[in-house]
């Protein structure tokens, strides 16, 4: 199957759907007008690179995409259900089921061993089996080996490997990833994202990434460029990541 039947048939039913965003953040004379009647919908299963210049709104289109943002107007469809108007305890509820998130900094928990970064989110959702899974996606990602050390005593590869493994522990639909190759020199960025693409395809989960990388991007089903907080271009790709 070429990606283009893949986004004609799932065009019916996207993983994100944002209807006509409006966001704006900071009070009084700073307050920012960011996201302006922005609509973009992504096809479940895709890999999607975000392009655009800095200061042109790709991060709170991401959060907003991943429920961490709230819009001033407009509608946010993720996984087929419309959160808009969610509570922030059933909003919470429904990121740590279906959403997955890979910062640049990989805000690990410095005091916690790898497992435990993994395994504590899920099971302060009430997984009963959390450790045997973060163990299982630890080995995933290539640091079976790793289990018991320390974020200070590991690589920032690694380290980005259990935010990856931390992500995906809960078997997202969703991941969403705003410069994941950041922190990282260029062999081990290219590492990184071969890992997160190996697994959204062995998977099936859609992949919302930004990059200011445009070969990276490329290497993606669809490239979405953003500029003032407006779609100004998408293209469908060949998919190299498939």
């Amino acid at each position: 199957m070429n990606v283009m039947t893949k986004i004609v048939e799932t065009k019916a039913e996207p993983a994100i759907r944002m209807h006509e965003i409006d966001l704006s953040l900071g009070s009084g004379a700073s307050r920012v007008h960011i996201l302006k009647k922005l609509s973009l919908d992504i096809p479940r299963g895709l890999a999607v690179g975000l392009v655009g210049p800095s200061g042109s709104g790709k991060t709170t289109l991401l959060m907003t995409a991943a429920g961490l943002e709230r819009p001033d107007t407009g509608e946010i469809h993720i996984a087929g259900e419309n959160i808009t108007h969610y509570s922030e305890d059933k909003l919470a509820q429904f990121r740590g089921r279906n959403i997955g998130i890979v910062f640049q900094s990989f805000h690990l928990i410095p005091t916690l061993t790898a497992r435990e970064n993994v395994a504590i989110p899920m099971e302060l959702a009430g997984a009963d089996d959390a450790f045997q899974r973060a163990e299982a996606e630890l080995q995933a990602v290539g640091l079976g080996h790793r289990l018991n050390h320390y974020p200070g005593q590991l690589s920032g590869g690694e380290q980005q490997r259990v935010a990856i493994a931390r992500a995906l522990a809960p078997r997202p639909a969703i991941v969403v990833a705003d410069e994941p190759t950041g922190n990282l020199d260029e062999a081990t960025g290219r590492e990184i994202i071969s890992l997160l693409f190996r697994l959204k395809r062995e998977r099936g989960t859609t992949l919302l990434l930004i990059t200011h990388d445009m070969g990276l991007a490329e290497s993606c089903d669809r490239v979405v460029r953003i500029r003032a907080g407006q779609i100004v271009e998408q293209r469908d790709l060949l998919g190299a990541a498939e």
